[in-house]
C-alpha cells in the first residue's frame, strides 16, 4: 500500500467524523445513552485502527484481522448500553448502531467512501422512518388484542420515543 498523504488521512477521518456525527446526533435527539460523542470516538477509533493496521506493515498485514479486532471490541460497548429491566430489554437499537457506526469507521479509514456515506445515509433512513412505523404497528397490535399486552409487546424493544 502507497502510503497516505496527509490530505488523504484527513479526509478519511473527517468522513469517520462525519458518519460518527450523524448516527450520534439521532441518538443524542432520542436521547439514548450513546450520543453524539460516543459515536464520533466510535467511528473515529475504527477509522484509526483500520489505517494504522494498514499502513504498519502494508505487505504483511491482513486488514480483515484488524476488522475482526474492532467486532469484538465494539461489542462490549454494545453490550455495555443494553438494559435488563423487568423482563424488557432496552438499548438493543442503540447497540446496533454502536456495530453500524463502527462498521462506517472502518469503511471510512479503508478509503471506501461510497461504502460509509451509503451506509450512514440508510442506517438514519432505518433510525428516522422505520422507529416510527414500528411503534404505530405495535399500536395498532395492542389495540387489536384489547390493551392487555400480549400482542405487539417484546422484550426487545427500547422505551418509545418521547
Amino acid at each position: 500500500m502507497v502510503p497516505l498523504s496527509d490530505a488523504e488521512l484527513i479526509q478519511r477521518l473527517l468522513l469517520a467524523a462525519a458518519v460518527g456525527a450523524l448516527l450520534g446526533a439521532e441518538r443524542e435527539l432520542r436521547r439514548k445513552s450513546a450520543g453524539f460523542r460516543t459515536n464520533i470516538l466510535i467511528a473515529m477509533g475504527s477509522a484509526l485502527f483500520t489505517i494504522v493496521s494498514m499502513t504498519l506493515a502494508p505487505n504483511a498485514s491482513d486488514p480483515t484481522r484488524m476488522a475482526a479486532q474492532i467486532v469484538t471490541g465494539i461489542g462490549f460497548l454494545g453490550a455495555g448500553v443494553i438494559l435488563h429491566n423487568d423482563n424488557r430489554v432496552q438499548g438493543l437499537t442503540t447497540a446496533a448502531t454502536v456495530w453500524v457506526n463502527a462498521a462506517l469507521g472502518v469503511a471510512a479509514g479503508g478509503g471506501q467512501y461510497r461504502v460509509a456515506v451509503l451506509g450512514a445515509a440508510i442506517t438514519l433512513s432505518v433510525l428516522l422512518i422505520l422507529g416510527p412505523l414500528e411503534r404505530a404497528i405495535e399500536r395498532r397490535a395492542m389495540k387489536a388484542d384489547g390493551g392487555n399486552g400480549a400482542a405487539g409487546q417484546r422484550a426487545t424493544r427500547e422505551e418509545p420515543y418521547k
